[in-house]
């Protein structure tokens, strides 16, 4: 019963949370300065019939209370709007941009972390050693890397043995999917390398330090005690424990990192939500940025839900 209301209570606050996102993106694009119709429009020839026809189209005509009503019940219908600039639903521009930013980040972000955590292992084992040193100063130098700088660098020496920007070759025609895959792959490849250093740092300073934690408790003194073998103590019992603070820091950063990617898809012009982003910030394409906002706080608010339910499921001692 009690973990039933924890759920509960997990997701009634989940979706506060989702309302007040809402809420806060709405009345966000409203704050800014100036009517968009017009920055849109910055001729003055424009007729003020056609920019009236445009407000309605918009809907941008109401009062603020209607905008906002209008505004609830379209994203409930799944319509976050049309973009100004495309002129075609922001939902379909999002979700294409979408898969993309996952084709990016979720290799790149299991690659940090089964990197992060394999050096913040071995710093923890050989803590306050020469091994420990070099790990930790190396993950403090990558985690306080610019990522496009980094991206940069890359693209200085290993222009000519990857492809510099984009997802595909263009204009190419691939003979299987398997074809497409690879030049895919190969275009992936440096955005791809450029995240996984910038975030294993934090994977493995984290690691470390909780690692490090667990190895002093009780229970792992009567592991020894019992004669299991290191490797038992380390992945029976050490590991499961420590490995708490990664996960929710994977949560965290699945979530944030859909738009937080903006650099590197800016750098190597990977199509993503975050190149979507810079794009629309340029042209002040509001509904876009609209869109793009709501998508990446969804993201982080449904990850971070995800590891608050699984915390009971990995670790039975928390009391819920």
């Amino acid at each position: 019963m009690k973990s039933k209301n924890y759920f509960v209570k997990r997701i009634g606050y989940s979706l506060i949370t989702l309302w007040l996102i809402l809420t806060l993106n709405f009345f966000l694009f409203r704050m800014l300065p100036g009517d968009p119709v017009r920055l849109l429009f910055s001729d003055p020839r424009v007729p003020i019939e056609t920019l009236d026809k445009l407000k309605v189209q918009y809907g941008l005509d109401g009062s603020l209370l209607q905008q906002y009503g209008l505004y609830l019940a379209n994203v409930a219908k799944g319509e976050l709007g049309t973009s100004f600039v495309y002129n075609t639903p922001v939902s379909g521009i999002l979700a294409e941009r979408l898969v993309n930013t996952v084709i990016l980040l979720l290799p790149a972000t299991i690659l940090s972390i089964l990197m992060g955590c394999s050096l913040g292992i071995i710093a923890a084992l050989k803590s306050g050693r020469t091994a420990d040193f070099i790990c930790l100063s190396l993950s403090q130098l990558l985690w306080a890397t610019p990522v496009f700088w980094l991206g940069l660098l890359f693209m200085l020496f290993a222009g000519d043995l990857l492809p510099l920007a984009g997802m595909e070759t263009a204009g190419a025609s691939f003979d299987s999917w398997w074809a497409k895959t690879m030049d895919i792959g190969r275009h992936m490849a440096m955005p791809m390398i450029t995240l996984s250093l910038v975030m294993l740092g934090q994977y493995a300073i984290v690691m470390r330090n909780s690692l490090i934690d667990v190895l002093t408790e009780d229970y792992m003194l009567v592991a020894k005690a019992k004669g299991f073998s290191k490797t038992r103590q380390l992945f029976s019992h050490a590991l499961p424990n420590a490995a708490l603070p990664v996960m929710t820091l994977a949560a965290m950063n699945l979530g944030l990192l859909i738009g937080g990617a903006i650099q590197t898809e800016t750098v190597f012009t990977w199509p993503g939500v975050g190149r979507l982003v810079f794009d629309a910030l340029l042209r002040r394409d509001y509904p876009v940025l609209q869109g793009a906002f709501l998508v990446i706080s969804v993201c982080a608010l449904i990850a971070n839900l995800m590891a608050d339910l699984l915390y009971k499921q990995i670790d039975p001692r928390l009391e819920l």
